[in-house]
């Protein structure tokens, strides 16, 4: 997606009128990583109207959302087409305002997109569910990269991801911590859509979710 079409896509969230609460692009991209890496397709219904308000409430009567679903759409099938082919992607991580960001914490312009990953993984716990049981390690690790950004107190029975996170050596700067959410993505996609051998059917490409 464009620059424009990316601003187009945050400006039909704004409009949004409260008391919804839209996400963000940034969460928003987040969250539909966390959407795409369940390991059952989740219907574009279901997970949908969390974008337009972070607790599901229908948009007013009237609200013509059809070029923000669009782009929303769009977005997600970008997504899916990295993930799905196990591409490089960048996410829609921004650098924070002057007169936001902590000198030596940049590396907390990630959060918003952190906090839409969790929110999906909140709503949609398929892919939480495999951090236990056999194989859970390779669930673990990277889960671990993504929620280190968050507090450890609203990590709940994630022990073994809180143990995981100690271990890990902090971000060296933002763009480390970036290349680390793309990483944790791809790993877990390992794990939820694993790459089909050749000469086995693979099945349809996922659209929306719907």
């Amino acid at each position: 997606m464009s620059d424009e079409q990316r601003e187009a896509l945050q400006l039909g969230l704004d409009q949004i009128p409260s008391p919804l609460e839209p996400l963000d692009i940034s969460a928003l991209d987040g969250y539909l990583c966390g959407v795409l890496l369940q390991p059952q397709s989740i219907p574009l219904a279901q997970w949908l109207p969390t974008v337009f308000d972070i607790d599901g409430r229908d948009l007013p009567k009237g609200f013509d959302a059809s070029s923000l679903r669009d782009l929303i759409e769009r977005r997600y099938r970008e997504l899916n087409h990295a993930i799905e082919t196990r591409q490089w992607f960048d996410p829609w991580v921004f650098e924070l305002e002057a007169d936001e960001a902590d000198e030596e914490d940049d590396v907390a312009a990630v959060f918003p997109w952190v906090a839409g990953f969790a929110t999906a993984l909140t709503l949609f716990p398929g892919l939480s569910n495999l951090a236990s049981g056999t194989g859970s390690e390779a669930v673990i690790e990277p889960l671990a990269l993504v929620y280190r950004h968050l507090d450890p107190d609203d990590l709940e029975d994630a022990d073994d991801i809180i143990a995981e996170i100690e271990t890990l050596e902090p971000p060296a700067d933002l763009s480390a911590a970036v290349e680390e959410l793309v990483r944790a993505t791809l790993l877990l996609a390992d794990v939820t859509r694993p790459v089909r051998k050749p000469g086995v059917a693979r099945p349809k490409p996922r659209g929306p979710g719907r």
